[in-house]
């Protein structure tokens, strides 16, 4: 949505159909807002056509983040911007069941070898200033984990 605030066309992509319906369903009077079925290492985008690539708290459910990243970097324009935002490192196990969570999120300098092996360039990681805070549905604990954002350019 604030995507859309700044006039930006968005290709919404999620590997789940009840997810793109759910995404349809909310946006489907926006012409800016282009939904499409697609996984982390086969992005339905064509090579270097977007200007940027955001992809919020996304990584810690995909398989491989290094090449997910790297998938990111090929549909990007020479110059682009890309821009990750996630959860920091932490030991929060039920998120791997209540959520669907591959990984419990990300070291800092992990994602910095991953953007420097993808050939991202001028990159910058840094904290949101923002916690996540899901709740676990089985014991009713409350968590705080910070989330950070990784800025970079092709």
């Amino acid at each position: 949505e604030e995507l859309l605030k700044h006039n930006l066309k968005v290709i919404a992509i999620d590997q789940s159909d009840e997810m793109i319906n759910e995404m349809k369903k909310r946006f489907h009077r926006d012409s800016k807002v282009d939904c499409r079925l697609g996984d982390a290492e086969n992005l339905p985008v064509e090579n270097e056509s977007v200007d940027y690539v955001f992809a919020n708290m996304y990584l810690h459910h995909v398989e491989n983040p290094p090449a997910a990243i790297k998938e990111m970097l090929r549909i990007l324009k020479p110059g682009g911007k890309i821009v990750i935002t996630d959860a920091d490192e932490h030991n929060y196990e039920f998120l791997r069941t209540e959520q669907h969570d591959r990984w419990l999120g990300f070291k800092r300098d992990d994602i910095l070898i991953w953007y420097e092996e993808a050939g991202i360039k001028n990159i910058k990681i840094d904290c949101v200033g923002a916690d996540c805070s899901p709740t676990s549905e089985k014991s009713g604990e409350d968590v705080a984990i910070s989330i950070f954002y990784a800025l970079g350019e092709k």
